[in-house]
């Protein structure tokens, strides 16, 4: 077909209505079960003060896309749906229940190369449970983000999980946390020089220090209840020493969902558990963990 009126920009573009409905029935799919897990709906706005998102995001607050009022203040396009359910935990503390149960559908902007399955504006679909340090919220959120993907025909998908406390054991920086949480795409090879590059020492041995690492306890505890539902889910999950997720803000367990087992296997979700984030804004720790479905991606790719 033929275009005769304005082009959108880079990254940016229309939804076909055939790709609409495919969204709208997998919102339909999912919503229930997470309204059946105890999670309620929120919607925050699509613009946040500058301030409120920066600093949150390591390396990767260069994609965010800020601008200046008329009044010249600093705004800024949400990057994700985390750092603004923080910014309103911290502005509605008497929700907390003892813990508070979301999830949001919404826009997300970044101003990144756009390629196939990752645009500059894209849609995410997250639910976090915040307030409590108990190690039966991960596994709420898991168990959630499992039988989401099964609902929505992501049959073969698996949820990789570690905890960024292996890590801490080894006194690794967040750069080279950064550079070994991307061993899945570029492999070991590529990571290996990269950490030389960034002056670790013994990058080989710490690789393989990693890949003999036992999970904390912690972790060990969530593994020992999911194995006990894992009948029902098909071995859906699994423990990857070597995934970090790249944001700053995750503190302890983080998950990734793959589209298949397959080596490099790509991403169609994610997220983790974020215990500091929300104090910065109310000035008290505040534990919160989520996960996120990458909508846009699980379109294009399935």
């Amino acid at each position: 077909m033929s275009s005769k009126g304005p082009p959108t920009p880079k990254g940016f573009g229309d939804i076909m209505p055939a790709e609409a409905a495919k969204r709208r029935s997998m919102f339909n799919v999912i919503i229930p079960i997470l309204e059946k897990n105890g999670f309620v709906p929120l919607e925050t706005p699509t613009i946040e003060f500058a301030d409120t998102l920066l600093g949150k995001y390591g390396e990767d607050e260069k994609l965010v896309y800020q601008f200046e009022d008329k009044g010249g203040r600093k705004l800024a396009l949400r990057y994700d749906l985390t750092v603004p359910l923080a910014r309103f935990v911290a502005n509605n503390l008497g929700l907390l229940n003892p813990t508070f149960s979301r999830y949001q559908i919404g826009q997300v902007f970044r101003g990144e190369n756009p390629q196939k399955g990752r645009r500059r504006e894209f849609t995410q679909f997250d639910f976090d449970t915040v307030g409590s340090d108990d190690f039966k919220e991960d596994i709420r959120v898991i168990v959630a983000a499992i039988d989401g993907a099964r609902a929505i025909g992501l049959n073969e998908a698996i949820l990789e999980i570690n905890d960024r406390q292996i890590f801490d054991n080894l006194g690794l920086s967040t750069e080279a946390v950064t550079i070994i949480d991307k061993i899945d795409k570029i492999g070991k090879d590529e990571v290996t020089k990269l950490l030389k590059e960034a002056k670790v020492k013994d990058a080989e041995t710490v690789l393989g220090k990693l890949e003999k690492s036992e999970m904390p306890e912690r972790l060990a505890k969530i593994f020992d209840e999911l194995q006990v539902m894992d009948i029902e889910r098909g071995n859906a999950f699994d423990f990857n020493p070597f995934l970090a997720r790249g944001l700053n803000y995750y503190t302890s367990t983080v998950f990734e969902l793959k589209l298949d087992k397959t080596p490099g296997g790509l991403s169609v979700g994610g997220g983790g558990r974020y215990d500091n984030l929300i104090g910065m804004f109310a000035g008290r720790k505040i534990p919160a963990v989520g996960f996120s479905f990458g909508i846009d991606r699980i379109i294009d790719l399935i």
